[in-house]
């Protein structure tokens, strides 16, 4: 079976991630003379440290932000808000299935962060700030939420530039360029919640 480019967009689901990389299998193992199932292999395969960095990094930032989209319902009686944290969702959730997969594609553990990793997260939000958010209601909720979501937002964007930048998968690439066209106009929308 040829194994065809996994493709990341909003919809992918994990049943479809399940099938591609069962049609993969191992790609360190094949070392047949190319042919069109080769190249199909290698194209899918075919990724650097950048990508795998990017991918380990921005699970657990995708973590943090539906840790706050979590936060949202309870908290907050603004539907726009409220529908905005469930289009996060619903966009980073599938995300995260995608990286997992291609990191396991990779030989890459998922749950590892690259040597100092972390300092490359920008944008997470500190302890203090997720607590806060956790014992607020209401509008002053909705404040400190947007903003916190907005500096979010900023650093996944930085990331994914990076990954624009530097990444050889083009499945990655393609996640990182959705992330940037997808996240920047949420941040647009959140300054005009803000009123700025």
């Amino acid at each position: 079976m040829i194994c065809t480019s996994i493709r990341i967009g909003a919809g992918i689901g994990i049943a479809v991630i399940a099938v591609a990389l069962a049609s993969c299998g191992d790609t360190e193992e094949r070392s047949a003379p190319s042919s069109p199932a080769t190249s199909a292999i290698e194209q899918v395969a075919a990724h650097n440290d950048a990508d795998v960095t990017f991918a380990q990094m921005m699970i657990p930032h995708h973590e943090q932000a539906l840790e706050l989209t979590a936060l949202v319902p309870d908290r907050s009686t603004d539907v726009a808000l409220t529908k905005l944290a469930s289009t996060i969702t619903a966009e980073q959730r599938p995300e995260m299935v995608a990286l997992r997969a291609l990191l396991l594609q990779w030989g890459a553990d998922p749950r590892q962060l690259p040597p100092h990793g972390d300092m490359g997260m920008e944008g997470m939000v500190d302890d203090a700030t997720m607590a806060r958010l956790a014992s607020l209601n209401g509008a002053a909720f909705d404040t400190l939420w947007l903003q916190s979501m907005i500096s979010h937002h900023q650093g996944a964007i930085e990331m994914a530039n990076v990954e624009i930048a530097n990444g050889r998968s083009a499945d990655m690439m393609t996640m990182a360029r959705n992330i940037v066209t997808a996240q920047e106009s949420e941040i647009e929308q959140m300054k005009q919640m803000l009123g700025e």
